[in-house]
Parts: C-alpha cells; structure tokens; sequence
C-alpha cells in the first residue's frame, strides 16, 4: 500500500542554454537537492531541483528544472521516510520534463541518472514557531 500519494505538481522554474554547434562530444553531470516543507500530518509539499550540465564545458549546455509537488500522507511514518517517498513519487517527473525538453530542443536526449534517496544523508531541520 502506498505510503503517500501525489495530489498535484507544477514546473515552477526552468533555466536553459543550448550553445552546442556541430556534433560536440557532451559528458553530462548532473545535481539534485529536494527538500520537504510539511502542513500538519497528512500533507506536504516536495521541492525537487535538478540540474544537468556538460562536465567540460558547464556554460555550454545547461539545464536546471524545479518542480514542486503536493502530497497527501497516507500513513503515520517518520518525516525521513515521507522525504524518501515523496522524491521517488516526483524525480521520475522531472526526469521525463528533462528528456522531452531535450528532445525537442534537437539535442542529443538528456536521462537523467538515477538517484538511490534512500543511501543519501537527509538533513532535517525543524523550524520553531515565534
């Protein structure tokens, strides 16, 4: 049974440079943050930004996407788990925006690597109320 469910997701920025000229041997890299702001118990909000980029040349091409995701929690769980869920619910999103704006944009396909969340050190902050 799932854990969390996605209720709606925008693309709230997108920064793009295409410089490439000719058939230019691109090596991609690419970085990912997402954080997780909660409202209560049952819902949250994921913020996912990825950005890939030549490893030689980062100024020649350069592609940066953030999505933001809003998420109903199905389940009591700890807030480390619902920041693993609610990642592997979004990446694959932003993943797909990346490849089609790729695509369409006649660039050699960008996929995005995958991203195991699941082996990264989460860092949890927790704001007190003034």
């Amino acid at each position: 049974m799932a854990s969390v469910q996605i209720q709606a997701y925008k693309v709230s920025d997108v920064q793009f440079t295409n410089k490439v000229q000719g058939k230019q041997q691109l090596k991609f890299s690419n970085k990912v943050s997402y954080n997780v702001r909660y409202s209560g118990t049952q819902f949250c909000e994921g913020t996912l930004t990825v950005e890939v980029y030549d490893k030689e040349n980062p100024d020649t091409i350069n592609v940066k996407v953030t999505l933001v995701g809003a998420f109903r929690i199905l389940k009591e769980m700890e807030k480390e788990f619902i920041h693993v869920e609610t990642f592997k619910e979004l990446f694959p999103i932003a993943k797909a925006f990346v490849l089609n704006l790729s695509v369409n944009a006649a660039i050699p396909p960008i996929y995005l690597q995958n991203v195991n969340m699941e082996n990264q050190e989460i860092y949890r902050m927790e704001m007190g109320g003034k």
